[in-house]
């Protein structure tokens, strides 16, 4: 048969994050899967800020899945603060386009 050429596709967001609730210390993972041809390039912001994962620095407790997702290694949760507690977005871009999730709110439980 003839193959069909695959047309460039600009990115979708095919699993959204939802709001998670995590106690101090615990593993978390904020979902987020993009299609798109080529494959989007999936960024994470809290608050509107460009979060910062492994790839950035080798000693992030943060880590981006393959698919996208965001995984936290333990929640980090202090006396000054709660650096991991906000709202997330993710955002999926190609050359095509952008596609932001919803909304996902980390909450760290209280003590």
């Amino acid at each position: 048969g003839s193959r069909t050429q695959l047309e460039d596709t600009a990115p979708r967001i095919v699993e959204h994050p939802t709001n998670v609730l995590v106690s101090k210390g615990e593993p978390a993972t904020l979902s987020c899967k993009a299609e798109g041809r080529p494959a989007p390039v999936v960024e994470w912001y809290k608050d509107g800020e460009r979060v910062e994962t492994d790839r950035e620095d080798p000693r992030s407790h943060r880590t981006l899945l393959p698919g996208g997702s965001l995984f936290f290694l333990r929640i980090l949760h202090g006396r000054r603060g709660k650096p991991d507690e906000g709202v997330y977005v993710c955002v999926a871009r190609n050359y095509l386009g952008e596609a932001t999730s919803r909304n996902a709110s980390l909450e760290v439980a209280g003590e």
